[in-house]
């Protein structure tokens, strides 16, 4: 499958709900040059000067690995939907706060519930930032031959057509998806 692309932007921005968080953690890791997982080493000058994880749940006691995420250079906000831990709300409010104060030269990465993505690729997709969202959908064969994971994607030439999940993401532009 397809990984989240190499961060080219000054600011990364990963929205997580629920246990959606779980892919962020290579990724906010690779981002600030401190490990690599297969790709090319990076020049510092080449690596984004913020990277932000937006982790949202339903109450605190759903916050998950939140140590693993005590790593030098990432800022973690958090939304319950309850107010029992960080920003009274949905994640997607701290995402909408995220892109006031990094308002140019920013990507988003997305991993959560459907609603979620789709409400951060609208978000996304109206400031005019670019946004890849990984999709968890259930994949059966997780090779490509019984097409139990595929979702429905935009064509270039407005068209739409189905990818498997599995071979073809799970990591997809947002722009590209349709819900």
């Amino acid at each position: 499958g397809n990984g989240f692309p190499v961060p080219a932007t000054r600011h990364l921005i990963c929205v997580a709900g629920g246990i959606g968080q779980t892919p962020f953690l290579s990724v906010a890791r690779e981002a600030l040059g401190l490990q690599q997982y297969g790709t090319p080493p990076r020049t510092a000058d080449s690596l984004p000067e913020t990277v932000t994880l937006c982790y949202g749940v339903r109450s605190q006691p759903w916050l998950a690995g939140m140590s693993d995420f005590e790593i030098p250079g990432l800022e973690v906000v958090v939304a319950t939907d309850d107010g029992t831990f960080g920003h009274h709300g949905y994640v997607t409010e701290l995402l909408n706060h995220q892109l006031e104060v990094h308002s140019t030269d920013v990507q988003v990465y997305c991993c959560g519930p459907e609603p979620m993505m789709k409400a951060a690729a609208d978000i996304c997709e109206l400031q005019g930032v670019p946004c890849w969202l990984s999709l968890e959908t259930p994949m059966a064969c997780g090779f490509g031959a019984c097409f139990s994971c595929v979702t429905k994607v935009r064509e270039a030439d407005g068209s739409w057509d189905y990818r498997r999940t599995c071979v073809e993401g799970p990591v997809f532009p947002a722009d590209r998806l349709v819900f």
